[in-house]
């Protein structure tokens, strides 16, 4: 509690002691003494030297003044030429004259006053947007709030001007008709879009102006919200769906040909795979054949260097083809050969033929018929070397 505010509490609570302390001895000296004597002692030096006291102290109560640090006091005097004080009381104790001179004070604080739809945010019970149109004829409902405080120095301009109607009488109505202008220049649109930012800044620059002009500080407009109709706000948000289609459209688009992409990369890669592996089968399959090659060449060549040391070689592997079942051969008359067939190697004598194994010699005869005789069978062609 300040002592200017101490001091009127001493008071108050002094004079009411007094006046009960008069009250009761005025009464009992009436009842004992009578009304004459009761009334000469209210003029005694019992009731007078208190009632000095207690004017004394209310005089220095009301010549004392304690401002708060957050305040400011504007002092209106009957005695200065102007019926105010040039200068404003700062925080701390000041002087007065009793009843010649009065202190109002003024919050230097930082003050919000909000404007909005909702019912309980705003200084106003209710509605208390600000309804304004763009230049396209839309309606747009507007929350705001301003932070703001009063210029030290112009303090006593206000009080003069104002005095404590400064919000109700100026900061609102300058407000809300800035609001109004400054939305007008705007389409719909460009409020619902990034020159929303353009709008708030321009708000915050003439706002700030016009309190400047009139002993306010405007820290910051704050444009809280922006409400439109329901038929733009219908509009907008199919448009925003529609947008989103096409965007998802676009995307699943995007994803296909990634897909596509990915997929030939993959059918390419493939094919590459393909073709690297034929490429290297055949290269595996043409080493093989000229290994092959090179390895019938050698074989080849190891069988002509045989049958050159052996031509009947090939006779022999001839009849080594033939069916064992055959006994008996048609031979042309000029063939040498003769069955059994004498042995390649001299060391290895043949076995003797039993009687029932001995071949019967073959001699032409006459007694064949002209088709057996005179038909020459076609000789079995004898493999080269």
């Amino acid at each position: 509690m300040s002592l200017d505010r101490l001091l009127g509490l001493i008071t108050r609570t002094a004079w009411i002691i007094f006046a009960v302390y008069v009250v009761i001895s005025f009464v009992r000296t009436f009842r004992r003494r009578g009304v004459r004597v009761a009334v000469r002692n209210l003029f005694s030096l019992r009731v007078i030297l208190p009632l000095l006291a207690l004017v004394g102290l209310a005089a220095v109560s009301a010549s004392l003044v304690f401002i708060q640090p957050q305040e400011i006091g504007v002092v209106v005097s009957v005695v200065a030429p102007k019926g105010y004080r040039e200068q404003p009381l700062r925080s701390g104790i000041h002087w007065i004259l009793p009843v010649a001179e009065g202190v109002t004070t003024y919050p230097l604080s930082w003050q919000t006053y909000t404007m909005s739809s909702k019912p309980t945010e705003g200084q106003k019970l209710g509605d208390d947007s600000i309804t304004a149109r763009t230049s396209d004829g839309q309606e747009v409902s507007i929350d705001c709030s301003l932070i703001f405080r009063i210029d030290a120095d112009q303090v006593i301009r206000i009080h003069i001007d104002w005095q404590n109607r400064y919000i109700q009488d100026l900061v609102r109505p300058m407000t809300r008709g800035i609001v109004r202008t400054e939305v007008s220049q705007f389409t719909v649109d460009e409020v619902n879009s990034s020159k929303r930012r353009d709008l708030e800044t321009e708000l915050n620059r003439r706002v700030q102006e016009t309190l400047e002009e009139k002993g306010l500080i405007l820290d910051r407009f704050v444009l809280r919200n922006i409400a439109f109709s329901p038929e733009y706000a219908a509009a907008v948000e199919q448009k925003q769906v529609a947008l989103q289609k096409k965007t998802q459209k676009e995307h699943e688009a995007d994803q296909i040909r990634k897909y596509a992409a990915g997929e030939a990369d993959r059918v390419k890669t493939l094919a590459e795979a393909e073709a690297a592996a034929a490429v290297t089968k055949a290269k595996g399959e043409a080493e093989a054949r000229v290994i092959q090659a090179k390895a019938e060449a050698e074989a080849l060549q190891l069988v002509a260097d045989v049958l050159a040391q052996n031509p009947n070689l090939l006779t022999y592997q001839y009849i080594a083809k033939l069916a064992p079942g055959i006994k008996v051969m048609l031979l042309p008359h000029d063939t040498p050969l003769i069955l059994p067939l004498p042995t390649f190697e001299p060391e290895t004598a043949l076995p003797t033929p039993t009687p029932m194994e001995t071949p019967l010699p073959i001699t032409p005869t006459e007694t064949l018929t002209p088709t057996i005789t005179t038909e020459t069978p076609t000789p079995t062609p004898t493999p080269g070397p």
